[in-house]
Order: C-alpha cells, then sequence, then structure tokens
C-alpha cells in the first residue's frame, strides 16, 4: 500500500484524531491514501462513522501493540 501522508495522533482523544484527518484529506488529491495512528481506543469506532459520513473509504484498520491504525482513502 503506497500512502501518501501519514499522522501522528497518538497520546490525543476523540475529537482531536478525527479533526486533523479531516482537515489533511481536505488538503490531499481524490484516490490519495492518508494513514493515522491513533491511542484513542474510541478511534475504531470514530473513523468507521466517519467514512460513512464523508463518503472517504476507511481502507483498513488494524491494531499493532497500543496503537490503532486507520487507511482512508480521500473521495
Amino acid at each position: 500500500m503506497n500512502i501518501d501522508k501519514e499522522l501522528d495522533t497518538r497520546g490525543l482523544n476523540c475529537p482531536l484524531p478525527i479533526l486533523k484527518a479531516k482537515k489533511a484529506l481536505a488538503e490531499m488529491l481524490s484516490g490519495q491514501l492518508l494513514r493515522v495512528v491513533s491511542t484513542d481506543a474510541g478511534s475504531t469506532r470514530d473513523f468507521q462513522a466517519f467514512a460513512k459520513q464523508t463518503g472517504n473509504e476507511l481502507v483498513e484498520q488494524q491494531t499493532a501493540g497500543n496503537d490503532f491504525i486507520h487507511v482512508l482513502k480521500r473521495r
């Protein structure tokens, strides 16, 4: 997977990871991939809802240790 931009939102709680992702996606081109790394356990659910609401595709979600990794494709 070719990630175009990565955001480290470790230590931030809802809604900050979503707000930072929204801002980053606004600066990206359609089809580009954004990877967000978070330590907020609720971020998995939050990014699922965010993708549905905004039309951006949630390509992948995974957990690595204490990190929750989300990959979004810009619509």
